[in-house]
């Protein structure tokens, strides 16, 4: 099992122990990411019993933290973006979601996704940064496989994601920072990923991506012996939330590697706030911390992209 398979699984048994999924529905998605019984059964029984209930909330459904209002997403209302193709590796043809910035650009942004894939929450965050002048491309990592609306849901999505050897991600990512550079070639572009995500920005700093002027992976995990050297030109905002021990425990190991590269960074880390916080679908949301991220986000593109 490698690290971001072993992420994934992890993934899983925490949405368990925090009460998201069902005992039933956490061994289905194990299982699916290729964790027998044997395996499954004593890691959910180290969560503790099965809450008596789930949440009410329907799945791709958040309220507002404390309340029962629909949630409101951090940053301004989305532009439309529209479904593109372009040359990938070896051949492929790679799948994303494109949003011009009205006007002339300020940068450009490759979005990586959750573990679930090429979703209408990472369309809007897309949608979000072109409104805020940057155009942004949100590549679909699952294209090799269909995209992700080939799958019947998202726990198949992560599946697909699972199985798909780690290089064939940093190709893609570094085709879409081709992209936007085909589409915006008068600006600097950045990488920004979530969860999963944050953790494939990660890969493709290690990876050695000088083109890019700054870069904000969300709460992703580390690779084992990141080496940021071939990056070390990138401004890189690592960001982290307080209740999220499993990630934070390769924070400082993080924070040793892009100084030790000699790496313009910033680590912050959001008081109060869960895994996944900026996720304005999931029951995890902090309306505050992500608004708060998305203004830091803003701020560290207007001075490392100009």
């Amino acid at each position: 099992m490698t690290e971001f398979q072993e992420y994934l699984t992890g993934e899983v048994v925490e949405d368990y122990a925090d009460g998201i999924i069902t005992r039933r529905e956490a061994l289905r998605q194990l299982g699916l990411l290729g964790v027998g019984a044997a395996v499954a059964t004593p890691l959910l029984a180290a969560c503790g019993t099965e809450p008596e209930s789930t949440p009410d909330a329907a799945p791709g459904s958040a309220t507002a933290a404390g309340g029962s209002s629909p949630a409101v997403p951090a940053g301004p209302s989305p532009l439309p973006t529209e479904a593109i193709t372009f040359a990938g590796p070896e051949g492929r043809t790679l799948q994303a979601a494109w949003a011009a910035a009205a006007g002339t650009p300020k940068g450009s942004v490759l979005v990586i996704h959750e573990n679930r894939g090429l979703t209408d929450h990472i369309r809007s965050v897309a949608g979000r940064f072109a409104a805020s002048g940057y155009s942004a491309l949100a590549v679909d990592l699952l294209s090799a496989e269909g995209g992700t609306a080939k799958f019947a849901d998202s726990a198949q999505a992560t599946a697909a994601l699972n199985a798909a050897p780690d290089t064939r991600f940093v190709a893609d990512m570094k085709a879409g920072v081709g992209e936007l550079l085909r589409r915006v070639p008068d600006a600097k572009p950045a990488a920004v990923g979530f969860c999963f995500g944050g953790g494939m920005v990660w890969s493709l700093l290690a990876a050695g991506e000088p083109r890019l002027g700054a870069a904000a992976p969300f709460y992703g995990p580390l690779p084992d012996g990141a080496d940021f050297a071939g990056s070390r030109r990138v401004a890189v905002l690592g960001v982290y939330a307080e209740q999220d021990d499993r990630v934070n425990a390769s924070r400082d190991a993080a924070k040793a590697a892009l100084e030790k590269a000699g790496v313009t960074h910033q680590i912050t880390t959001f008081p109060g706030a869960g895994h996944a916080f900026f996720n304005d679908t999931g029951q995890r949301y902090n309306p505050a911390a992500a608004s708060s991220a998305y203004d830091q986000l803003l701020d560290w593109f207007g001075r490392h992209l100009t």
